[in-house]
């Protein structure tokens, strides 16, 4: 049996490098503004509207449920908490 080892899950579990890539940014993001939002001491309900969605759309979001969030609604949400999102773009190793 051959082992295979992967930079991240996301490489072992997405069928492209693209679907890879979307995966790690939403996962990244997704955790960057939930540390944000604990990081408030607000309630689920406060810090909905601070972020201006809802409060079942919050607890999604600080449960982690990524499947609720695309790559664009991460990204204005991260703008919403306060983080700034810097992209660095290069070639795979081959």
């Amino acid at each position: 049996m051959t082992e295979h080892r992967f930079d991240s899950i996301w490489d072992a579990l997405e069928d492209s490098p693209g679907e890879a890539a979307n995966m790690k940014a939403r996962s990244g993001l997704m955790s960057a503004i939930r540390e944000a939002v604990l990081g408030w001491k607000l309630t689920q309900a406060e810090a909905a509207r601070r972020l201006g969605v809802s409060q079942p759309r919050m607890s999604d979001l600080l449960r982690g449920r990524i499947d609720k969030f695309s790559l664009d609604a991460l990204m204005v949400l991260a703008g919403s908490a306060g983080l700034t999102v810097e992209w660095r773009i290069g070639k795979t190793a081959a």
